[in-house]
């Protein structure tokens, strides 16, 4: 099992023919995942050969893709200045995951193009600024490398794309059922707690790794739904721990107020909820070999 991605996927790439479209449009055909067509109404009707021999179509609109291939994810590498009118489209055709690679989207713009979304209520939005998600041996919709950890029991929701990485290859002789990166902005579609709700349910997850970094309060929300909904064990990392105060960091969420979205704070909240954080990556990956080892 998996969550969000799997066996049955059908991707198509928004932006394939741009540069870092081609590029991990290749990756991901490399990882075997199905990308049936990519999107870009200036060459529509032309062909895109990769190495490996596959040749994917491209089409001039997201419904167009959609009918002609049966697809039911589009990956969005589209520069940010055009990325809210490629999400308006592909929601308007009722494509069903959307992830949203893009970064330096205006707030604005992923505020507007989230609630009309949501309002449709037929797309769920991955991103933006994420690495996307990997059902390792089933499909990869995104940046994630492919080959640092193999399908396994574990489910990973995070805040951050190299902390993504290092945490599938810290934990790859157990492997995962699905790795989400949400993305790091301050408004982004899928949030810990739908992911969290996700592994919940997915009877093949046996154990969440959720990696939260400061700023905002999505981790001490994250915390209150575990304590209330989860039951199967989590573990944490907050990356930040060592941040001066009031410095902007990488992200555009990773701005703390007052305790407020403290790696501190976020800690303590975590662990309230019966989640054990470790101090760096590779602690919180023992942790989870710790809980693994006990099931």
């Amino acid at each position: 099992m998996a969550i969000f991605l799997n066996n049955d996927s059908k991707v198509i790439v928004q932006g394939m023919t741009g540069s870092e479209g081609m590029k991990h449009t290749q990756r991901m055909l490399a990882s075997g995942t199905a990308v049936v067509g990519g999107v870009n109404p200036r060459k529509a009707g032309t062909e895109v050969e990769f190495e490996g021999g596959t040749t994917v179509p491209v089409f001039g609109t997201v419904a167009e893709a959609m009918e002609a291939t049966g697809a039911n994810v589009s990956v969005v590498f589209v520069p940010p200045a055009f990325a809210k009118s490629a999400v308006v489209e592909a929601v308007d055709a009722g494509m069903p995951l959307l992830v949203v690679i893009t970064e330096g989207i205006a707030v604005r713009d992923t505020a507007e193009f989230w609630a009309y979304a949501r309002d449709k209520g037929t797309t769920r939005i991955i991103g933006p600024n994420c690495p996307g998600l990997i059902s390792p041996g089933q499909s990869n919709a995104g940046i994630i490398p492919a080959d640092i950890a193999g399908p396994g029991k574990i489910g990973l929701v995070s805040k951050s794309g190299t902390l993504t990485y290092q945490m599938m290859y810290e934990l790859r002789e157990i492997g995962f059922s699905t790795a989400v990166g949400i993305g790091g902005d301050p408004i982004i579609g899928t949030t810990h707690i739908d992911c969290l709700e996700a592994f919940e349910a997915d009877p093949e997850t046996v154990a969440i790794v959720m990696i939260g970094e400061i700023g905002g309060d999505a981790e001490e929300r994250a915390a209150a739904y575990i304590q209330e909904h989860v039951t199967k064990p989590v573990v944490g990392y907050v990356a930040g721990f060592t941040a001066p105060e009031g410095k902007t960091m990488g992200h555009a969420g990773a701005i703390v107020s007052g305790s407020s979205g403290t790696a501190q704070a976020k800690k303590e909240a975590l662990e309230a909820a019966g989640v054990k954080v470790g101090k760096t990556p590779s602690e919180t990956a023992q942790l989870m070999r710790e809980v693994i080892a006990s099931l």
